[in-house]
């Protein structure tokens, strides 16, 4: 398998790796450095080619950059995302939550009809391979509280901010 990927700054979230297969974005990763950012694309896909960007792919990814910067846009890209029937549901759950809001585990959890699978939840949220795509960062604790996140807790209150402080899309 052969995947492109490129690593770009992010005016409030750090370095952005972008990585793709010829299906989709299998991967939005966040980080300190680019070195750090290719050693998690590299053991996350330890079988695959891994490919700097090429021009063509410079378009997706300043698609997805522009996204990251304005998260309240609508995102039409292709996702390639691997992971279990549970997690792709729970995925697909995360992606119906609205920019500026967010959601308990505990909701969640009852919005894909699994009410007691609070912390299988919390683990396929966790295990969300594209970042601010699937806006796992919309979901907090019960109490209100931020709970973790993947990325680090600053990110998901910078995310957070960001979506609250953008206007509404059409």
């Amino acid at each position: 398998m052969l995947i492109r990927f490129a690593t770009v700054q992010s005016s409030y979230l750090g370095w952005v790796m972008v990585a793709a297969t010829d299906r989709g974005i299998c991967a939005l990763i966040l980080g300190d450095n680019p070195e750090t950012l290719r050693e998690l694309l590299w053991m996350k896909f330890p079988q695959a080619e891994l490919r700097e960007s090429d021009p063509e792919f410079s378009d997706m990814v300043a698609k997805v950059i522009s996204f990251v910067e304005s998260p309240r846009a609508e995102f039409a890209l292709p996702l390639d995302m691997q992971g279990t029937a549970f997690q792709q549901r729970v995925w697909m759950a995360l992606r119906e939550i609205p920019a500026g809001s967010t959601i308990s585990y505990r909701d969640l959890a009852g919005r894909i009809g699994r009410p007691k699978a609070v912390r299988a939840v919390a683990t396929a949220c966790a295990a969300n391979p594209v970042a601010v795509i699937v806006p796992c960062h919309r979901v907090v604790r019960s109490d209100g509280n931020l709970g973790g996140y993947h990325w680090g807790i600053e990110r998901k209150r910078a995310l957070l901010d960001r979506e609250a402080a953008q206007e509404p899309a059409d």
